[in-house]
């Protein structure tokens, strides 16, 4: 089975030197999903689905400007190098009624 997902395994290895080390683990992914559940653990019962979408939508909002200012994972410039289409960029954020 191992040799089988060789490839899958190993693909971070295609990346540039830079972002193997941010993609070759989800430690980033275990520690949302912990801080999640440790969040819904302190609210105890949610009254309805938007309670919950709430949430987890503010923390991930959270997360990303967090990432962002302190550019502690892969920039727009560095995926840009990955990119046929090298113009990436973000779409402007819906304004809030």
């Amino acid at each position: 089975m191992m040799d089988d997902a060789e490839d899958e395994v190993l693909t971070f290895m295609d990346f540039p030197k830079d972002h193997r080390v941010k993609i070759h683990s989800t430690n980033v992914l275990e520690w949302l999903n912990g801080e999640i559940k440790r969040r819904a653990n302190v609210v105890g019962i949610f009254p309805n689905e938007a309670a919950i979408r709430r949430l987890v939508g503010a923390l991930l909002m959270e997360q990303n400007d967090e990432y962002a200012i302190q550019n502690r994972y892969m920039s727009l410039e560095s995926l840009a190098q990955l990119s046929e289409n090298p113009a990436i960029r973000l779409p402007a954020a819906p304004a809030l009624a």
